[in-house]
Formats: structure tokens, C-alpha cells, sequence
């Protein structure tokens, strides 16, 4: 008996010793909700996760670079094509989460499935003095001249998907509205944040293809803007979330995942003024079913990419 209960507490003391788990999260912003999510996982399972937050091609170039020593345990990424790309080269681990059932059919698949989903819009500083615009053709009208920006399509994935989705709901047409932007004198300063900021400050009056959830929270937080999202449609940018088949954590991993898509995990995606990936989880601004989403061929436009991005440099930039 004495020996059984040295064996017994020794076991005890081992179990007692055992560091807690932990995994790595590579995220693509808003980091708030990155340090959200990861604490409301912890006070429900123990579970630490480290967080590495970045743009998605910063979150791209550091798995290349980890490639041969693979840190991440689980990403989320603001390009949906990102996770084509790591599935189609054998780097996810195959799971769909049982909490992605109200997850509509086209915003998951068997290896990622979106945390969340902004959509592209205009975004109009209300004491701008100029009309409000309504129709993305509006920002080319002399109203808006040398007034206007947009995020730069070769450093904004979304952007880039709505110069592509355009393309596929207008055709030419679409090309004609960015020269006429550009003869317009729309600016391209960069990524989404440097398209914003000078119409936060005032110094021009609209964004052309801003991501929206940002602008919404600025709009919450007292800056003069309103999201507008044209009647004529745009494109919506969902966030993957994926599992690396290099986990050495499938588990708590797979546990991660589910807690994104709970009840609480998809209320901390609404706060941040996402749409959450849930049909049934409510948000703080208007959702799918409120937009007209412009269908685009993603395989397609993918083997496109540099053609797209070069037709814009030589329509809009002049190079």
C-alpha cells in the first residue's frame, strides 16, 4: 500500500508540474480582437496563445521563412485566396469545426472556414462638403475632383479583389471608371490605412474600396464618415482561419477554432464590426443578406493577379 501511494502522489505531482499548453496564433489584424480571442480561449480552456500580428503578406513571408521550422499553430488571414494557396500546397491540416454548421456553405471549406467577413465600400467625410455619393461612378464626378483616394491594389488584397470584382460586373466598364478616377485626380497613397487617414483628417472627401469594419468603428467612435455600400453591388473579403498540418497541438488547435466560431468567440468578431461568419450570430452593422455580393471566378482572377495589377498601374498611375 505504501509503495502504491508513493507511486500515486509521485504521478500527482508530475500531473501538478506539467506546463500548461500553448499554441501560436499568426493573425492578420485588428489585433484587438486577436488579444480578445486569445483571452477568452485561455479563461475557458488554460490554453495560452502566443500571437504574432501582422499584415497578411508580413503573416505570408514569415511561414516562408519558418517553412523548414514551422512555428504557427493556427492563421488567420484577411486574403481568402491565402488559404487556397497553403491547402492547395499541402500545408493545412483538414478540420471543419462543428460550430461552423450556421457558417454558410461558401464561407467555409473542409480545411479553413472565415472567422469573419468586411465588405469593400465608399467611405464619405460627412463635413466634406461635397454630395453624398451613393454609386461608385459618383467619386468620378467633378464634385469629387482631386478629392478622392483609394488603397493601392498591389498592396491591398482587397482592393485588389475589388478592382477584380468589378471587372467581372462591368467589364470594360470598370476599367473606363478607374481612368475616369484617375483623370478625376484620385490618388492611390498606399495601403488601406494611408487611403483613409486623409479623409479621416478632412483633407479629402471619399475612399474608393475601403474596408469597411475599420471605417465603421471609426464612424462608432465619433470621426464624421459614413460607409456606403453601392445598391450596384461589391465584394465581400472574408477571413480564413486554418490549422497547419505542422501543429504539434492539433487538439487545442482544433479547440481554438471552435471557440472563434462559439456563441462568444463570434460576438468578439461582431464588436470589431465584422461581419460574423455565423448566419446566426448578430452584427453591429448591415451583413450578407443586406448586400448585394459581385461573384468573382477566384480561380481565375488568381492566375490573373499581375495582369490586373499591371492594367491598373498603366489606367490609374500612368506606369
Amino acid at each position: 500500500m505504501l509503495r502504491t501511494f508513493t507511486l500515486t502522489a509521485a504521478l500527482a505531482l508530475v500531473a501538478v508540474a506539467a506546463p500548461a499548453q500553448t499554441i501560436t496564433l499568426y493573425t492578420a489584424g485588428p489585433g484587438g480582437l486577436a488579444d480578445a480571442l486569445a483571452e477568452g480561449f485561455r479563461a475557458q480552456t488554460g490554453t495560452t496563445v502566443n500571437v504574432f500580428q501582422g499584415t497578411t503578406g508580413q503573416v505570408m513571408a514569415r511561414l516562408e521563412a519558418e517553412a523548414a521550422n514551422p512555428q504557427a499553430d493556427v492563421v488567420i488571414s484577411a486574403s481568402w485566396g491565402s488559404a487556397r494557396d497553403l491547402h492547395a500546397r499541402g500545408l493545412l491540416m483538414e478540420y471543419l469545426s462543428p460550430n461552423a454548421a450556421m457558417v454558410p456553405d461558401f464561407l467555409k471549406h473542409p480545411f479553413y472556414v472565415a472567422q469573419g467577413i468586411s465588405a469593400l465600400a465608399m467611405v464619405w467625410n460627412t463635413n466634406s462638403g461635397t454630395p453624398r455619393p451613393a454609386e461608385w461612378a459618383d467619386l468620378a464626378g467633378p464634385a469629387f475632383r482631386d478629392l478622392v483616394t483609394m488603397p493601392d491594389p498591389a498592396q491591398s488584397g482587397a482592393a485588389f479583389d475589388l478592382v477584380a470584382g468589378l471587372e467581372a460586373a462591368m467589364g470594360e466598364g470598370a476599367w473606363a471608371l478607374l481612368a475616369d478616377l484617375a483623370a478625376n485626380g484620385m490618388i492611390v497613397p498606399g495601403p488601406n490605412a494611408a487611403a483613409l487617414n486623409p479623409v479621416l483628417q478632412g483633407a479629402k472627401a471619399a475612399v474608393f474600396g475601403a474596408v469597411d469594419y475599420i471605417s465603421y468603428g471609426q464612424a462608432a467612435k465619433g470621426e464624421t464618415i459614413e460607409v456606403i455600400v453601392p445598391a450596384s453591388g461589391t465584394v465581400i473579403a472574408p477571413r480564413p482561419m486554418m490549422i497547419l498540418a505542422s501543429t504539434a497541438n492539433p487538439d487545442a488547435a482544433k479547440a481554438f477554432v471552435d471557440y472563434v466560431l462559439s456563441d462568444e468567440g463570434q460576438r468578439l468578431v461582431a464588436e470589431t464590426w465584422m461581419m460574423p461568419a455565423r448566419a446566426d450570430v448578430p452584427g453591429l452593422r448591415p451583413g450578407i443578406a443586406e448586400t448585394r455580393v459581385i461573384e468573382v471566378d477566384e480561380d481565375a482572377v488568381a492566375a490573373r493577379r499581375d495582369e490586373i495589377i499591371a492594367r491598373f498601374n498603366k489606367v490609374v498611375l500612368g506606369r
